[in-house]
């Protein structure tokens, strides 16, 4: 598997159309996005705006695939209208994981 951790900080004011774009994708893009595993994101509780995500791939190369796609740069582009910067980003094989229950 292979994962990418990130962090975003979201202009005040356009949290709802973060959140938003990030649910449009799980419900139109996800199931066409070949790999892709899971997402988890977390609203920081100690800095306004940041939220942190991970999101895994089955492999590198399909997660290299996706970020490759146009729609999905057009998509990220709609996501970037809605930030103060730039998303910080960390790919990388992941190592282990743990069952939920």
């Amino acid at each position: 598997m292979f994962a990418t951790v990130y962090r975003l900080k979201v202009t005040p004011g356009r949290e709802s159309d973060a959140l938003a774009l990030n649910e449009a994708w799980y419900r139109e893009r996800a199931p066409r996005v070949k790999g892709f595993v899971s997402t988890c994101i977390v609203k920081s509780i100690t800095t306004d705006g940041e939220y942190l995500g991970v999101t895994i791939f089955d492999s590198k190369e399909n997660y290299t695939r996706n970020a490759n796609d146009p729609v999905q740069h057009q998509w990220y582009l709609r996501m970037r209208e809605c930030l103060e910067s730039d998303p910080e980003w960390n790919d990388g094989p992941v190592i282990s994981t743990f069952p939920t229950n």
